[in-house]
This record gives C-alpha cells, sequence and structure tokens, in this order.
C-alpha cells in the first residue's frame, strides 16, 4: 500500500525543487499570541465575568480558546462549563466546536462543576504539618494508598485512603485531578511514609504541578539500605522504565527509560549484629514510580523491608539464631522545601521518622 506521504499517482516523479525554493527562508506562521485573562480566583457560583473575545480568536474554537485565555481552568473544565450553559457568546450557548470571530462578547457564570466524588469521606486520623487556604502538607502513614485505583469506585478498594481522610478533614480540596484523586498533586508509594503535599483549589494544583515538573519542589527522603555504600556521596543518574517481565517492578536496565536523578549522601554506616546498613539521605530532581527503590537496587544496596527490589524478607543475625522482620519499607519523605506558589512565601517543613522505624533501627543495634 503507498505511503498516505506520497504524492498522487502520476506525479510521483515530480520535483519539488520549485516549491522548496519558493518558501526558502520565509519564516513559518506563528500560531496567535492570547492574551490572558485575570480574574478573581475566589469567585462564588453565581458571579458573572464578562469580557470580549480577543481579535486574535478569530477562527479559534471556543472550548480552545477559553483554555487558553485561562490557563488555571483545564480545556475539559471549559467544557463542563459549556455543556451547563454557564457560558455564553453573544447572549447564546455556544457548543465546545462552535468558531469566534473576535470581538464577540462573552459571558462566565460561576465555577465549573466537576462531576460526582467516588471516594467518600472518612473518619481517619491525620497528622496534618501545614495547612493554609490554598494547600496542605500531610504526614502519610505507611500502609495507607494516597487514592484508589481506576475500577475502584463502588468496592472497599475505594476506603481507608488518603483521599478518604482528606475528605472528612479538609473543607476544600480541588478536582484536578477528576473524581478519584481530589486534592492529589504527588504520590508516596503505599509503604511509604511522610511529608506529601494536597491542594484545596484548581489554581493551586496548577502551579503546584507546575512546580513539580519544573523541579522547584525540593525533596528529602532518609532511608536505610543492606550493606555499606562505598562512597559518602553517590548521584545516580539512571532511566527508569517499566520492567517487561515483571510488570509491577521498575528497571534501570532499559535504554528507554524516562531520566531519572538520585542524590545520595551517607548519613551513618551500621555495623550491626544483623550485618552492615547504611542509613542516606536522597535528595530526587525527578518524581519516577518507585525512584529511590530501584536506583539504590541499582547501587547492590536495596531499601531495608523492600521485597519487591531484593532486600530479605527475614534479616538474620549473623553470629546467633535472632531474626527480624520488617513489614514495610524503610524510606521516609522527610521534608519538602518550595516557595508558596500563591503567597509565595518560603515553606520548609519536616516530617519525623516514623516510629515504627525509629524502633527498627534500635533493635538492629540492640
Amino acid at each position: 500500500m503507498p505511503s498516505k506521504n506520497m504524492l498522487p499517482k502520476g506525479h510521483r516523479h515530480r520535483s519539488v525543487r520549485a516549491e522548496y525554493v519558493a518558501t526558502r527562508g520565509v519564516e513559518p506562521e506563528m500560531p496567535p499570541i492570547i492574551p490572558v485573562l485575570e480574574f478573581d480566583d475566589d469567585a462564588d457560583d453565581t458571579a458573572i465575568r464578562t469580557f470580549a473575545a480577543d481579535p486574535a480568536a478569530a477562527n479559534m474554537r471556543i472550548d480552545m480558546y477559553l483554555a487558553q485565555a485561562m490557563p488555571d481552568i483545564s480545556r475539559a473544565r471549559v467544557q463542563l462549563l459549556i455543556d451547563a450553559g454557564q457560558i455564553k457568546v453573544d447572549g447564546l450557548v455556544p457548543k465546545s466546536k462552535d468558531k469566534l470571530k473576535g470581538g464577540e462578547t462573552i459571558e462566565i457564570e460561576g465555577q465549573p462543576q466537576p462531576e460526582p466524588l467516588h471516594a467518600i469521606a472518612e473518619d481517619i486520623p491525620l497528622s496534618i504539618l501545614f495547612e493554609d487556604k490554598y494547600l496542605a502538607i500531610i504526614d502519610k502513614p505507611a500502609g495507607m494508598m494516597v487514592h484508589a485505583g481506576a475500577g475502584s469506585t463502588d468496592d472497599e478498594r475505594n476506603r481507608g485512603t488518603l483521599v478518604n481522610a482528606l475528605l472528612f478533614h479538609l473543607a476544600k480540596l480541588s478536582d484536578v485531578g477528576g473524581s478519584l484523586r481530589p486534592g492529589i498533586v504527588h504520590r508516596l508509594d503505599k509503604q511509604t511514609s511522610g511529608a506529601i503535599v494536597v491542594a484545596k483549589d484548581d489554581v493551586t494544583h496548577r502551579k503546584l504541578g507546575e512546580m513539580f515538573s519544573d523541579r522547584e519542589m525540593h525533596k528529602t527522603y532518609i532511608a536505610l539500605a543492606h550493606g555499606h555504600l562505598a562512597k559518602d556521596d553517590t548521584t545516580v543518574n539512571l532511566p527508569i522504565a517499566r520492567d517487561l517481565v515483571r510488570r509491577i517492578r521498575m528497571t534501570t536496565r532499559r535504554a528507554d527509560g524516562r531520566t531519572a536523578v538520585s542524590h545520595v549522601h551517607v548519613l551513618e554506616r551500621l555495623a550491626t549484629p544483623f550485618g552492615p546498613f547504611t542509613l542516606v539521605e536522597v535528595k530526587i530532581e525527578t518524581g519516577r514510580t518507585h525512584q529511590i527503590r530501584v536506583h539504590l537496587q541499582s547501587l547492590g544496596h536495596p531499601v531495608a523491608g523492600d521485597f519487591l527490589y531484593g532486600a530479605p524478607h527475614i534479616i538474620r543475625e549473623v553470629s546467633g539464631d535472632r531474626t527480624l522482620e520488617l513489614d514495610r519499607n524503610f524510606l521516609h519523605a522527610a521534608q519538602l522545601e518550595f516557595i508558596h506558589p500563591r503567597t509565595h512565601e518560603p515553606i520548609s517543613v519536616e516530617a519525623p521518622l516514623a516510629p515504627e522505624l525509629v524502633d527498627f533501627i534500635h533493635t538492629l543495634q540492640s
């Protein structure tokens, strides 16, 4: 079958040199620059905002124009407004695909109403490290999932998550993440404890998301690794991808992995009756799935308790009969540092090492 990019039959030997020469040196046409509209983020559900469509919006779909003019509101949320009849163009309710001429009067009434939440509020204790009207930082315990997975809307798997607890304790959460993930900007593994930031409104959520993408969120973790690391400071710069054999694992052995950078600093090398261990501080530039666990495994020093990446289920005494078990990963999100996206104040929050991890170290050294 001939390629769709081939010239029509009968013209396949025609030279395109003339067309190339005619366009050489001509700058490609750039898309129009759409001015950003300034609105009150705290407008209530009855406020009507009126403005004139910019001339640059000519021939643009109404949903595309508004998504560009209001970058804090996604195109999907613009479509929610249109579908609910909350947007009018010259007094008429448009369709998302309708095109503008430029200069029309556009009215937006209230805020977009998201689909009903599938998660339910549960009275689960939460340790809140920081909170204001825009965001909160929670000390998540190990064993708690951040949110339910897709397809978990009608069963018991949609219980006991961080989202369920947030819905009970916080009056408001952003809905950028959808009906299963209100407020959730980033994740921690189920068996990882420590600091996690959540957003209360969509504007804050999007700004925090941009900060994560631009590596402006500084995250520090504490981990206990098997063995003694050779160097006091090591930077692991290995891409991470899904393991094709064991799909629940990630790997550094695929060339098509995503960039991942971890800076590992030795806090203490422990010589214990149960063998050598190293307590490390890890600062990450990226936030790939299982990043610290995979990178420490690549150094030959898996995280204690991390059975998925090679740590033993039972830790045996070197010269004796005692055994130890750790039913979670010894990985803790210890600190979050960033500039507040709304108040522009520096935020530095520390989550104390989980009690079970402190007890584990004491038992190791006993």
